[in-house]
């Protein structure tokens, strides 16, 4: 159970290290790489998540908190 959930926290920080490089491409004035590039990224890297988190309740590898109430 726990390598699901290493791999989402390895994607999850792959998001997150995509999202600071177009953040600091967006504070450089000129620059050879587009931002597009790096924030196609991390919509690849979220949607992979999404669909990997879907799938895992779906077969039963991890089970959502029950409700609050």
């Amino acid at each position: 159970m726990w390598p699901i959930k290493l791999l989402f926290v390895v994607l999850f920080l792959f998001v997150l290290i995509s999202l600071f490089q177009a953040l600091n491409i967006m504070r450089k004035e000129q620059t050879t790489v587009s931002m597009s590039q790096f924030i196609g990224r991390r919509l690849i890297y979220s949607a992979v998540l999404l669909i990997l988190i879907i799938l895992a309740m779906a077969f039963g590898l991890i089970t959502p908190n029950p409700r609050p109430y």
